[in-house]
Parts: C-alpha cells; sequence; structure tokens
C-alpha cells in the first residue's frame, strides 16, 4: 500500500523515528541496521516501507534499502516469525549477513541474535534454504539517492509472480542484461522460460 516515504526526519528513538511527509507526520518502526543510516535531525531521507494491519493498530515499518525490506517481508513469512522478532533480526545482521547465514546452514550465527533460540533457527534454516536467492542487492547502498537496478528490479518482480527468488535470480543471470529496463530483462527472462 505504502511502497517508499520521502521526507524530513524530524524524530528519532529506537526503535521509532518519525518522517514529515509533505506536512503529514508519519511515526515508522525500524531495525538498528536503518537506524545506522540516517542522517540528522532535519535533513531528507527515504524509506522502503511495510505496512502491517493489525486489529488494534497499522504498524508501518520502515527500512533503509530494499533489501532489508524483501528480507522483512520474507522472515515474517516463517511460521512463528512475527513482526518484532523480523524486526530484531534484522537489528542484528544486515539483509545480506541473513543471506549468508541462511546460505551457509550457520546456524550458530543465529542463535546469537536476540530472540531467537536453537529451535527457531533451525525453523528458519529449513523454510528459508529454498527461498534464498543466489545473489542479493547490497545494503550498503546511500538511501539519498536511490539507485535503480534493473536487475534486482526484475528478479523482484518474477517473485511477485510466483517464481522462487533462487530461480528468478537464475532467469535473469541468464540474460545479458546490461542497458536493459526492468521489462525488457523480465520479458527475456519469461521468453527463456517458454522454451
Amino acid at each position: 500500500m505504502i511502497g517508499f516515504l520521502r521526507g524530513k526526519l524530524v524524530h528519532k528513538a529506537p526503535p521509532w523515528l518519525q518522517l514529515d511527509v509533505g506536512g503529514v507526520g508519519y511515526e515508522i518502526e525500524a531495525p538498528m541496521t536503518t537506524f545506522y543510516n540516517l542522517p540528522v535531525i532535519g535533513e531528507e531521507i527515504k524509506l522502503h516501507t511495510h505496512l502491517v494491519v493489525r486489529e488494534d493498530a497499522h504498524v508501518l515499518f520502515g527500512f533503509h534499502t530494499e533489501a532489508d525490506r524483501t528480507m522483512f517481508r520474507t522472515l515474517i513469512k516463517v511460521n512463528g516469525v512475527g513482526p518484532k522478532l523480523a524486526l530484531t533480526i534484522l537489528s542484528g545482521q544486515t539483509a545480506d549477513e541473513f543471506y549468508r547465514c541462511i546460505n551457509n546452514g550457520d546456524i550458530q550465527a543465529l542463535v546469537k541474535l536476540p530472540g531467537v533460540g536453537k529451535k527457531t533457527a533451525e525453523r528458519l534454516m529449513v523454510e528459508l534454504r529454498d527461498k534464498m536467492p543466489d545473489s542479493i542487492p547490497t545494503s550498503s547502498q546511500n538511501t539519498v539517492p536511490m539507485q535503480a537496478n534493473p536487475g534486482q528490479e526484475a528478479i523482484s518482480a518474477l517473485c511477485s509472480l510466483g517464481y522462487k527468488p533462487a530461480d528468478a535470480a537464475k532467469m535473469v543471470q541468464a540474460i545479458n542484461s546490461e542497458g536493459k529496463s526492468c521489462e525488457d530483462i523480465i520479458r527475456q527472462a519469461l521468453q527463456g522460460v517458454k522454451r
């Protein structure tokens, strides 16, 4: 519903921050990995967002990079992992560090995260192992300005069409995507599947 917000940072007190977007103050909950990249109060920032609607509240979560938001969305699909635990995990590791833990089967690194016991770490490992793409967008991008990556956008679009992230990444990597738009990459990836 709300894909991103760009506005002036007016308050930050982990895990909450407040953004003034055209005179409207948005309260956003964010992981510490996002707080580490926040500018000083009064400066403009862009955050990728995810809205969680509960019976008693609408909670807006904000992330420094699209990779962090994607990982958050992947985590909350795991049985027993809600938004709070997903935020805690992303406060302890960046999205790319978490991807590496899952892809390398590093349960010990997961158990070190607050709120993640051995059973939760094993469940994360089992449920996420096949959902991790071969490569991910870096979490160290600057928030402003945000550079679009057509290849990564194509992978995200293919995932939204129902392809597993690893399969979507392989489809895009099989194409010479240099200088092509996201739409062209998706079209060629889907044509390759039909052959």
